[in-house]
């Protein structure tokens, strides 16, 4: 089994400028690139890198931009970029330059994408910056300026005529950028495991299933604060699992980010580092049972600089099939929470039970 792994230094070059807010001392942004170095820097010293296949990125051209972006936005970050800087939306800041670095980013998961696609490798990992699943049509949100997975998804479907495919957004955000590009899209199933009523605040629910011929075939799963290893694994294997297996996608994109950790200052949840090992298993043995192993995971966010790196490698050791000897001394399987809750369980039951039922009303529609 053959892993690509794709980086370029110019992603650590996206300036998110201070993250100041009003009355306050200024400060580091949260989406800044030390947890994403410290991924690398940490995969280097376990010599791991060097045992992955190198993908180098390109820019995504304009072209591929408007699969998914209007005119207008596309036109708007390309002037701010070029002045000074600017802001792609709500708590999306950029710097010079980033207009650039962001195409960068959108053309390394598609590059990644077509790696995977093409046989050169089985999987693939795109450490890529920023982050793109909350990009919306005509906005950036969420410190996301362009859609990396929701154009790499465009990407495969055009060009390699890959005719449906899943995304696996495990970010503790709700992914509404991937939603909005396939609301109303038989052929893309997407599926956001997220925090409840996070970010952003108004979107992620359950009742969230698609529009026109895309109903149905959007699938939220909205964990309640304090879920654990327990309550994901349950929800893929109950969830995600027999939608997957039912859908049958030929290729699997996974929006991934690692801001689920219990060490994460933006979220509220429980998960470790030997939990995305566990996770990624798994999603790797449903890829190897329905698409010959054909996943594709996108870094999107994880800002603990801390734990981020642990938690970065423990996933390319599982999608790899390489154990280093790095140990992650600071897993915290022993906090209370770990193991599935009635209450989540009766939440996960319940999103199965409506997924199943999904399952029936679109076994008319697929081919």
């Amino acid at each position: 089994m053959t892993t690509g792994f794709l980086w370029h230094e110019k992603y650590m070059w996206h300036d998110t400028g201070s993250g100041a807010a009003t009355n306050v001392e200024p400060g580091e942004h949260f989406e800044n690139p030390d947890t994403k170095r410290r991924m690398k820097n940490l995969m280097d010293l376990s010599g791991i890198t060097d045992q992955l296949v190198r993908l180098e990125p390109r820019l995504a051209t304009e072209d591929e931009l408007r699969r998914f972006h209007t005119d207008a936005y596309i036109n708007q970050i390309r002037k701010q970029s070029d002045a000074f800087g600017g802001f792609a939306g709500p708590q999306t800041p950029f710097g010079k330059g980033s207009y650039e670095i962001a195409k960068l980013a959108a053309g390394g998961t598609i590059v990644a994408t077509e790696a995977v696609l093409s046989g050169h490798v089985n999987n693939a990992y795109a450490l890529v910056r920023p982050p793109g699943h909350h990009a919306e049509r005509d906005l950036g949100r969420g410190f996301c300026i362009f859609g990396n997975v929701a154009l790499a998804a465009m990407h495969a479907r055009e060009i390699w005529k890959v005719d449906r495919i899943a995304t696996i957004d495990w970010d503790v955000h709700h992914g509404n950028g991937t939603q909005q590009a396939f609301y109303d899209d038989p052929n893309v199933l997407t599926i956001s495991i997220h925090q409840d009523g996070l970010f952003p605040a108004e979107s992620g629910k359950v009742n969230e299933t698609g529009f026109k011929e895309g109903k149905n075939f959007n699938i939220n799963i909205p964990l309640p604060p304090g879920s654990g290893h327990g309550a994901y694994s349950a929800t893929i294997e109950r969830v995600v699992a027999p939608a997957v297996n039912y859908f049958k996608p030929q290729l699997i994109l996974v929006p991934c980010g690692f801001d689920a950790s219990v060490y994460d200052p933006l979220g509220r949840m429980l998960l470790t580092s030997e939990s995305y090992r566990h996770l990624t298993k798994m999603l790797l043995a449903l890829a190897n049972d329905i698409c010959d192993g054909k996943i594709v995971f996108s870094h999107e966010g994880g800002y603990s600089k801390r734990y981020v790196p642990f938690c970065g490698l423990a996933t390319i050791e599982a999608l790899s099939g390489i154990r280093t000897e790095i140990t992650d001394r600071g897993i915290r399987d022993d906090l209370p929470g770990q193991e599935l809750a009635p209450h989540q369980e009766t939440l996960i039951d319940g999103i199965a039970k409506q997924v199943k039922h999904t399952i029936l009303n679109n076994s008319k529609r697929l081919v």
